[in-house]
């Protein structure tokens, strides 16, 4: 078969046939009378091996050793291949993410480009000064898309640049929260932890649904979090997380804070005194558990928590009597003035 045949069948142009043959991949078994190569059905067969191993990602060398070495054995150029190509894909990933950011500032002009680029580059930089200045020159500079703050939130390891990319984040507006939301769904209990902390810091009713989601994560840290946040915001339904943390012991100042705060009406504050009261009658409520209750029921206003005090006066736990006749003493002595 000649050479223009070969080259139609084929699909491989005639000029890449003859190069082919420069390099020695394929020789062509003979020629005709007047001089034309002409190709043989082994031939034929190689150019095809050929094609296919072109198509895997070989070189045109590594081809010819491929097909000629006979001790040649194709799982550990494979294992390369495999790795080159993920190291190529992960690159081009990289970059589409890069370009989608960057498209998302809107930039007006190529100094804006230039401006959201320098700012991503230092997002990722391995110093926490550069991520930090980075996350506080976003707001006042071209914004920083809304997706690669998230994505330094989820993943920042350094408190001081944590809380720079958090306020740095509420203050974008936009798709936070519902970004966020994909952090809370992670497997990783640490990074389900800064999703919390970030919407903690976000205004608006999406990131409060979000936090009363994040009351049921089994996370305890995130729980806490979620609890003190919406604590803040006047959500009564905190009241049984905020006390798992005193009892813990885990910020149980701040959930104590949280209680009082909370018990701004009789009804409310009756039941987060009773809350208090059940666990303090916990058997399993050991004694640091207790005195830190006991500490709680001294900022909880009305007659229920009052009552309760007095009967831990008497406690049988030294450390918990003297803490509630201090509270009593110190409620009188303000009710004197």
């Amino acid at each position: 078969m000649l050479i223009g045949e070969v080259a139609r069948r084929s699909g491989v142009s005639a000029r890449m046939l003859r190069h082919y043959e420069s390099l020695g991949l394929v020789r062509p078994s003979g020629r005709t009378g007047s001089g034309y190569r002409e190709y043989s059905g082994e031939d034929i067969r190689r150019i095809f091996h050929i094609e296919s191993l072109r198509s895997l990602g070989l070189s045109l060398r590594e081809i010819g050793r491929a097909l000629d070495d006979p001790g040649f054995t194709p799982s550990a150029l494979v294992d390369d291949l495999v790795r080159q190509t993920r190291e190529r894909v992960a690159a081009e990933t990289e970059l589409l993410t890069r370009l989608v950011r960057i498209d998302a500032a809107d930039p007006a002009d190529w100094t804006d480009v230039l401006k959201v680029v320098a700012l991503l580059r230092a997002l990722g930089s391995k110093s926490a000064d550069a991520r930090q200045r980075a996350a506080l020159s976003s707001v006042d500079e071209v914004p920083v898309p809304v997706e690669a703050l998230v994505e330094a939130v989820l993943s920042e390891t350094e408190p001081n640049v944590a809380g720079a990319l958090r306020w740095a984040l509420a203050r974008s507006g936009g798709r936070g929260p519902a970004l966020l939301a994909e952090g809370l769904g992670s497997p990783v209990a640490v990074v389900r932890e800064r999703a919390v902390q970030a919407l903690a810091e976000m205004p608006g009713g999406e990131a409060a649904a979000l936090l009363r989601d994040a009351l049921t994560d089994p996370d305890a840290v995130v729980r806490g979090y979620a609890a003190l946040a919406l604590g803040a915001r006047g959500a009564t339904e905190t009241v049984p997380t905020l006390i798992d943390m005193i009892v813990a012991g885990r910020n149980d100042t701040d959930a104590a804070d949280a209680l009082s705060v909370l018990a701004s009406d009789t009804a409310t504050a009756d039941r987060i005194a009773s809350g208090l009261v059940d666990r303090l009658a916990h058997d399993a409520t050991e004694a640091p558990a207790r005195g830190r209750l006991t500490q709680a029921l001294g900022g909880i206003p009305g007659t229920r928590a009052s009552r309760a005090l007095v009967e831990l006066s008497h406690d049988v736990e030294p450390a918990v009597a003297l803490t509630a006749t201090y509270l009593l003493r110190r409620g009188r002595a303000a009710g004197d003035q």
